[in-house]
């Protein structure tokens, strides 16, 4: 399989952490206790890797609408947005048309639409009545490599000829207030965005060429508590506990080892990364588990940096910043984790 076409999309206004801080200070909110306003002034007014995040509202002052009719509007109408966004530009990145596209494969953990997003993405691109939809939920920050794996399935199958791979977050409709400090970390690391990947089982002429050659995954289910989202009074709460960093650390590396070892391939062979960052503390982690220096991650940390923790896209986005300009040649890591506890790895060849 190739990846021969990428997208990207977020919202169109971006906020820096100092906006969020003076926004803070301006709401009045119940949840918003002396202690959860010191722990989110100490968050958001320091280097946390973070200096801005794209959200869909027009002021910050909208993200202290928290009930659940405005949380589920704000998904309603940006998340298809957002995909069809993505997947255009990754479509005329390919050089192919809407109608080309066989199956269109979209992953999101921030919201719920029936019939699913791939429905209004179908709609906005033109895609035939006849293309494959599949709508993938529950995956989490992890999703991408999944969704990626899915569509080299249908196109080994010979189901499909060209698969359109969509991951869309609005992290803002799933914003949650409460004296937790997993809950006040979520609050200050996420941003909005989608990412988008054309596949094919032949590489595109004229640019470089990224083939998919190998994959594995971990599924943890006993530290399925560290990592995921319930529902409270309508809503959804993310659960951030105190572990993830080690555990994303430790399973990235194991799932590296192990398509490593099944390839013959030392770790040194490694050119280029593509890592997941859930956060500073979680890109620093995965540094230090799988033995990289700051080089080695820049792209991972440019990404944080600029748009904040993106969820499920997020890889897509630093696999564009890795491919923009002079893309080094040779072996590609690229590794994803999230709910579940579950971590995803992919070898990819860049040539």
């Amino acid at each position: 399989m190739f990846i021969t076409g990428l997208g990207t999309a977020v919202p169109p206004r971006s906020f820096t952490q100092t906006d969020c801080w003076e926004a803070l200070q301006r709401a009045d909110r119940p949840e918003i206790t002396p202690r959860t306003r010191a722990v989110l002034q100490g968050i958001l007014n320091h280097d946390h890797g973070i200096e801005r995040r794209s959200l869909a509202l027009e002021t910050l002052d909208e993200i202290f609408e928290l009930d659940p009719d405005t949380l589920y509007r704000r998904f309603e109408k940006n998340a298809p947005l957002l995909a069809s966004r993505a997947a255009t530009r990754a479509l005329d990145c390919a050089g192919i048309e809407a109608s080309e596209v066989d199956a269109v494969i979209v992953s999101t953990c921030t919201g719920y639409l029936c019939p699913g997003l791939t429905s209004y993405v179908g709609e906005s691109l033109g895609l035939r009545s006849d293309a494959f939809h599949l709508d993938l939920v529950g995956q989490g920050c992890g999703a991408a490599l999944p969704n990626l794996r899915a569509g080299e399935a249908l196109l080994a199958s010979k189901r499909a000829g060209k698969v359109l791979s969509i991951c869309v977050e609005v992290c803002s409709a799933a914003f949650y207030l409460d004296g937790d400090l997993g809950v006040l970390v979520s609050a200050c690391l996420f941003g909005d965005g989608a990412g988008a990947a054309v596949l094919s089982n032949a590489p595109r002429g004229g640019a470089p060429s990224v083939e998919w050659k190998a994959t594995g995954s971990l599924h943890n289910p006993g530290e399925r508590d560290a990592l995921r989202f319930e529902q409270r009074g309508g809503m959804l709460r993310n659960i951030l506990t105190l572990p993830v960093p080690k555990l994303a650390g430790t399973h990235a590396r194991a799932v590296m080892d192990d398509v490593l070892a099944r390839e013959a391939l030392p770790r040194e062979a490694i050119d280029t990364w593509i890592l997941h960052a859930g956060g500073k503390r979680v890109l620093a982690e995965l540094q230090s588990a799988i033995g990289l220096d700051k080089e080695a991650i820049r792209h991972s940390s440019a990404v944080l940096r600029e748009f904040g923790n993106l969820s499920s896209p997020f890889v897509l986005f630093v696999l564009e910043a890795a491919l923009a300009g002079n893309p080094r040649p040779g072996w590609w890591w690229m590794s994803s984790f999230g709910a579940g506890f579950s971590c995803h790895g992919a070898l990819l060849r860049v040539s």
